[in-house]
């Protein structure tokens, strides 16, 4: 099988658990360091699926990588190239065919909870899960591209993920978290984070408590939707 490409847009924001995921399946992948200045791939073809992982910046920026990535992003979808955007890649997707992406109604920071759409593609896809608390980080928030299926959803931002064609996931929330990322966010990003907690931004101390069975749970949600999406992995 062909490796898979991972897209990275930020130091801070690897691949955490979707690379151990992938490790443990013996399916190989390749980082593309975009930060550090790497140029985005220009045939989707050459790689088993794309991933997308997060990033500080908006798909909105004036950034030299966005055109190119976007399409890339509508090529891969073309060619039947699975892809996966984590937040900010969820974005660029959204962004690459066609959706708006704007400010959030609602930032969400911390363990929020999500609830699986009825709609069959949203049990397929979250292992049967009606409900899960899953991790976000994010000021913006996209619409559903034309023939999406939404297939996540919360009281804060209706759209928290989305499919298109069977095949591509686009997600709000961070599924790839670990411990590790989780305690390089909460030292990065300090100054985001409010002092006391609210329904949508938690403070520190409640974003750490639990936190290796918070994170071993999220695992278990990731394990399901990287299998649903491995479905598709080209060989």
């Amino acid at each position: 099988m062909r490796d898979v490409a991972i897209l990275r847009f930020s130091p801070t924001e690897g691949p955490g658990y979707f690379a151990d995921w992938l490790d443990a399946r013996g399916i190989g992948w390749l980082l593309v360091p975009v930060d550090q200045g790497a140029a985005v791939p220009a045939d989707p073809r050459a790689y088993a699926g794309i991933a997308m992982m997060g990033g500080p910046m908006s798909v909105n920026d004036a950034l030299p990588w966005v055109g190119p990535l976007c399409a890339l992003l509508r090529a891969a979808v073309a060619a039947d190239v699975p892809l996966v955007g984590h937040c900010l890649g969820g974005q660029l997707l959204a962004k690459a065919l066609g959706a708006p992406v704007r400010r959030a109604a609602v930032p969400e920071i911390g363990w929020i909870d999500v609830e699986v759409d009825a709609a069959p593609a949203g049990q397929e896809w979250f292992g049967g899960r009606r409900r899960f608390q899953t991790f976000q980080w994010h000021g913006e928030s996209f619409e559903l591209p034309a023939g999406a299926t939404r297939v996540l959803t919360n009281r804060h931002n209706a759209n928290q993920a989305y499919v298109v064609a069977d095949r591509h996931l686009g997600l709000q929330c961070h599924v790839e978290m670990t411990r590790e990322l989780v305690e390089s966010w909460l030292a990065t990003g300090a100054q985001e984070l409010p002092g006391a907690s609210a329904p949508a931004l938690q403070s520190a101390v409640d974003i750490a408590a639990g936190l290796d069975a918070r994170v071993a749970a999220l695992n278990a949600v990731a394990d399901d939707v990287y299998s649903r999406w491995a479905q598709g992995l080209r060989r």
